[in-house]
């Protein structure tokens, strides 16, 4: 197909606009114009193709399809709770890899084996990278929505089996370049799903972001391959963008959990994921209520602020904010720790921050805020668990051992703010519970947090 010269010079601005896109988005003070720019271009590179002079049939039902799909995604990004956020992340972009898939198996149908065997390659590789993204999107949905264990799932010789399907999709794929025939396509694509479904059973607990991290890069890498099959730049340059940003972020995030990706892949296999802490006692903690909480905060010269999944579920944000608003009022030195991996997804925290207004400069990354911890007089954590488990330093069995944690530990006081003492996402008890120097508060984070704020307002 012979593209417009203006067509072209429209699909190099829009080109421009993927990339400022993601620049944006490298910032939470410009992440929102990042993705503006992005939507825009996107929207704009739809537009376009209807003007290139292709060949269009069914123009209903594209357009009827376009719409549905907006309306979808428009209400579904509307009416996600903070907490769900990641379940959505998941979906989508399983359903983007899917989609690559899926438009691959229909032209390599419609074309059957005149294609050039580049062509052929592309087309098997997008097949087989986009089904993959797809079903190991769905598991890493099923298991944060905890429609599922997030636990790591071993099967029975689950190591042979998933190397079985493996091969058996390599053969499949070699299969199709020999005898281009339809029930091969399907076949290929049978397999990869369940590679894909087999690749993703046996990541657990905290895993589970890296693993969302790894099939965006993954769904990205098909767009790309897809951009070669449909002949469409715009898809390999937005694909190239996504694959690579995605396989850094994967990189950046296995590297906090302070072990190789391999180990986050593979290690369920090994025993390295299993284990944990938890003696199955009955061990005693310290408690106080929101007065007493109020005092130590009320008194101290300095404040961390560590929020988790615990604050997103509790919708507590704007509440710990006034908090915050209030200790700074009087004095007092207040930070927000912020983890890389807190929360279900990167960025998480942050983002739920950002929504009650809170100042990007009192967010601090682990490796900044971590040696203001010991001359810290009180941290309080809200609804974290697995980011401040001195297990990760100590407990050898842990599935988070190695993974560089908040030191919260160090500081002179510890407040919790938890419903109750069920471990975290990682499944195994944490040991600062018990320490002499914290004290639980039991609760709703958002009850919990404004009965302190009253107190503190009556100081």
């Amino acid at each position: 197909m012979n593209t417009p010269t203006w067509a072209q010079l429209v699909n190099l601005a829009v080109a421009v606009l993927f990339i400022l896109s993601l620049k944006g988005l490298s910032s939470p003070k410009t992440a929102r114009l990042g993705t503006g720019l992005g939507a825009l271009g996107a929207l704009i590179a739809t537009v376009v193709l209807f003007f290139t002079g292709i060949e269009l049939n069914n123009f209903a039902l594209i357009i009827g399809a376009i719409l549905a799909g907006s309306l979808v995604g428009w209400f579904s990004a509307r009416r996600v709770k903070m907490t769900a956020m990641p379940q959505l992340v998941a979906l989508f972009n399983g359903v983007g890899g899917g989609a690559a898939g899926l438009v691959a198996v229909v032209e390599y149908l419609h074309l059957g084996g005149e294609g050039s065997a580049l062509f052929s390659l592309f087309t098997v590789v997008t097949i087989i990278i986009g089904s993959v993204a797809f079903s190991g999107s769905i598991v890493t949905y099923l298991k944060l929505q905890e429609i599922m264990t997030t636990r790591p799932v071993v099967l029975p010789a689950g190591k042979w089996i998933t190397i079985l399907v493996a091969l058996g999709t390599i053969a499949s794929a070699v299969w199709l370049f020999v005898d281009p025939q339809m029930w091969v396509v399907l076949l290929l694509s049978v397999l990869a799903l369940a590679f894909g479904v087999l690749f993703v059973l046996p990541v657990g607990g905290a895993d589970v972001p890296i693993v969302i991290s790894l099939l965006n890069a993954c769904t990205g890498l098909a767009v790309a391959a897809s951009g070669y099959v449909l002949d469409n730049v715009l898809l390999l340059i937005a694909g190239t963008l996504v694959g690579a940003s995605g396989t850094l972020l994967t990189s950046l995030m296995a590297k906090a959990m302070g072990r190789p990706l391999t180990s986050t892949l593979f290690g369920a296999f090994s025993g390295t994921t299993q284990g944990g802490s938890a003696t199955g006692e009955e061990r005693p903690v310290r408690s106080g209520g929101p007065g007493d909480i109020a005092i130590m905060l009320g008194y101290a010269n300095k404040v961390i602020l560590v929020p988790g999944y615990g604050l997103a579920v509790a919708q507590a944000q704007s509440t710990l904010r006034e908090l915050a608003d209030l200790l700074t009022a009087r004095g007092i030195e207040v930070d927000y720790a912020i983890h890389p991996v807190a929360g279900r997804m990167p960025g998480h925290m942050n983002v739920l921050l950002a929504e009650a207004s809170v100042p990007y400069e009192q967010l601090k990354e682990m490796e900044e805020i971590n040696p203001e911890f010991s001359s810290t007089d009180v941290v309080l954590v809200v609804g974290a668990n697995d980011v401040v488990n001195p297990a990760a330093r100590t407990d050898k069995s842990a599935p988070i051992y190695g993974m560089p944690i908040l030191d919260v530990d160090q500081a002179q006081q510890v407040v919790f703010l938890k419903r109750s003492m069920r471990p975290g996402f990682a499944g195994i008890e944490n040991e600062l519970l018990y320490d002499p120097k914290t004290t639980m508060l039991f609760g709703d984070a958002k009850d919990s947090l404004t009965k302190v704020v009253s107190s503190l307002k009556t100081m």
